[in-house]
């Protein structure tokens, strides 16, 4: 254990010794950091060891040798540095993350056993080591996600033989029950969620890594593609799929397999129903939101995988129909490129996928048809590696939801019984292009990052229950780009009209949780982390600038477009990559430009159209 790192978890948490779940703290984290790529975890060593040696220049002692209240005065001076503020978030990021985990360990109450998780639909499912070095399929689909899922169900049921190529592994309801969320959190997630798209301001943007791909750690929410958003994507780039009825064939689809319905009040949870009454009294257009969750329990694990099996991700709905139809699945494969045979008649046409196995060994699988649904971050990626990556749009026109969030402390427990992660949606400027849902999260798994260090911090989470969230995100003008071969670097810039939404998103989740009788709002915003009104918050707003902002971001898309101009789209109308016959692109990288709303249903849709065009061509 690191004693820079020890004595950092004992400043920032105010560790007195009075409480025992805090002497887990340090090494649940060093767990933590284990799952971190190196950049991101030599980065929080290095940040806890400057902390320490400040301490040690300032107080002559290091930060484990301090009491309480000098550890404080430490921790107060860093603060009172603008420029350091950002580093300390993302210091105490990952502390709060291990201290939320340990805290509610020691302090859960009810030690009735859960009901036993239900038995997972069968899989035809293959670990890589087991599968042979050489075979071969009428189609390979690199990715199980949403689109990989959807266009592997359509193309089996059309006789086709099928292969999807999975780099994370298959994990059961059962796993879930079983483990406690952070430990499922750092295998779930790619790079323990410490993707980053750099830019000013940075802004984390986590994905999924797993058989089901990210539908395995969203939140569940499903909604239809908007009209303007299809009207946009038929006119401006000539998508004959996007044609709203013969789309809406596609969505409706998706929704049966889901099983997506309208969330009962049973389970949205106090925060869900502050958030309406919020808004009920603005006057504002709010409602609890649709999910692929029939039955849910109010676990509020969605982002860590299900317990309960109620959320319909994909490997519990589309994945077995696409296996009762006849396709495998390899497990922890790595897709390392496309396969090319570049002297066919008529030009260049692929071959087949070649993987790596976790040992570095290598298997190919043959095959005339590819469809790429790797995701927008690693899809651009594998047609470079695959020499396909020479269209100068591919990997550029990434397209996110920034988003950013707020708390608001009530009087009475706001954390108490059932919930669910994203409850209900303030839609009142979603035609501006912000959409407000109510959000609650396993502990300390919250995009909202909690005011102050030390006393200040520790009394902040021991209050936690009182707070309820919201997060707004907002539809952006597409400002990304995914470099690189082998791992992503990915370049963001936020448009200025994007930072002004998302500031005036902050004031309508300040209006809405005031009306709902909040006693103050915590903002995230530097030097005024708590504000008691309206007019306060707004004029807080009003000396920051959105690069002063702590983002996130969810729903990459756009990085190997679709559309009818081949300048600017690297994959014409209807999914194929242009430059090489045989590659149709199936996920969220198709996507001409950001869809405006979690876009499970729409990655799914457009997924499911390229695939049935395909089977009348091949």
């Amino acid at each position: 254990m690191s004693r820079s790192l020890r004595g950092l978890v004992a400043a920032l948490l105010a560790d007195d010794g009075s409480e025992r779940w805090l002497a887990a703290v340090p090494y649940r984290l060093e767990s933590l950091l284990a799952s971190l790529p190196l950049p991101a975890r030599a980065g929080i060593r290095c940040g806890a060891v400057a902390v320490d040696a400040y301490a040690a220049l300032s107080t002559g002692a290091r930060l484990d040798r301090l009491s309480v209240d000098d550890r404080d005065a430490v921790l107060s001076s860093l603060t009172q540095r603008p420029a350091l503020l950002h580093l300390l978030d993302a210091l105490k990021v990952p502390a709060l993350l291990a201290g939320s985990t340990e805290r509610t360990l020691h302090r859960a109450s009810d030690t009735r056993s859960a009901p036993a998780a239900p038995v997972d639909p069968p899989l035809d499912c293959v670990p890589s080591p087991q599968w042979p070095d050489r075979s071969t399929a009428d189609v390979v689909v690199v990715g199980s996600g949403a689109g990989g899922a959807i266009a592997a169900r359509t193309l089996a049921r059309a006789g086709m033989r099928v292969v999807i190529v999975e780099e994370g592994r298959r994990h059961t309801t059962a796993d879930f029950a079983r483990r406690v969320p952070l430990d499922r959190f750092t295998e779930l997630y790619r790079d323990g969620g410490a993707t980053v798209m750099w830019g000013r301001p940075p802004v984390l943007l986590p994905t999924g890594r797993a058989v089901g791909g990210t539908t395995v750690i969203n939140a569940g929410t499903c909604y239809r593609t908007p009209h303007r958003v299809l009207a946009r994507w038929h006119s401006t780039y000539g998508l004959d799929i996007a044609e709203s009825a013969a789309f809406a064939v596609h969505l409706d689809d998706a929704e049966r397999v889901l099983g997506v319905t309208r969330q009962p009040l049973d389970v949205v949870g106090r925060g869900g129903l502050l958030a309406l009454d919020g808004a009920g009294r603005l006057g504002w257009q709010a409602a609890p939101l649709r999910r692929n969750a029939p039955g849910c329990r109010g676990s509020c694990e969605c982002v860590v995988g299900c317990p309960t099996g109620a959320k319909q991700s994909v490997q519990l709905s589309v994945l077995p129909d696409a296996c009762t139809a006849g396709a495998r699945i390899v497990t922890s494969a790595r897709a390392e490129r496309i396969l090319t045979d570049p002297d066919r008649p008529g030009g260049p046409r692929c071959a087949g996928v070649a993987a790596v196995r976790p040992d570095g060994s290598r298997l190919e699988i043959l095959s005339p048809m590819v469809v790429v649904a790797a995701g927008a971050l690693q899809s651009p990626l594998l047609l470079r590696r695959s020499g396909l990556g020479k269209h100068p749009r591919i990997g550029r026109n990434l397209a996110v939801h920034p988003a950013t969030s707020v708390a608001g402390r009530f009087p009475d427990a706001v954390v108490d019984g059932p919930t669910v992660l994203q409850s209900v949606a303030v839609e009142e400027l979603h035609g501006d292009g912000i959409l407000i849902e109510a959000t609650a999260s396993p502990p300390g798994m919250g995009s909202f990052v909690l005011p102050g260090a030390g006393r200040d911090l520790r009394a902040e989470l021991e209050g936690a229950e009182r707070l309820a969230v919201l997060g707004a995100m907002i539809a952006d003008r597409p400002g990304g780009k995914v470099l690189g071969a082998r791992y992503p670097l990915l370049r963001y810039e936020l448009d200025p009209r994007d930072g002004s939404s998302l500031l005036r998103a902050i004031a309508a989740m300040g209006e809405v949780l005031f009306a709902a009788g909040a006693e103050e709002v915590l903002t995230g915003l530097p030097g005024m982390p708590r504000v008691r009104s309206v007019s306060e918050l707004k004029a807080a707003l009003g000396y920051l600038t959105y690069r002063q902002l702590h983002l996130s971001a969810f729903h990459p898309t756009g990085t190997v477009a679709m559309g009818a101009n081949d300048q600017v789209a690297p994959a014409d109308p209807h999914g194929w990559l242009r430059g090489v016959r045989g590659v149709l692109i199936a996920d969220g990288s198709a996507l001409p430009s950001c869809p405006e709303v979690n876009p499970q249903l729409t990655i799914m849709a457009a997924a499911s159209a390229v695939a049935v065009a395909a089977t009348r061509s091949v």
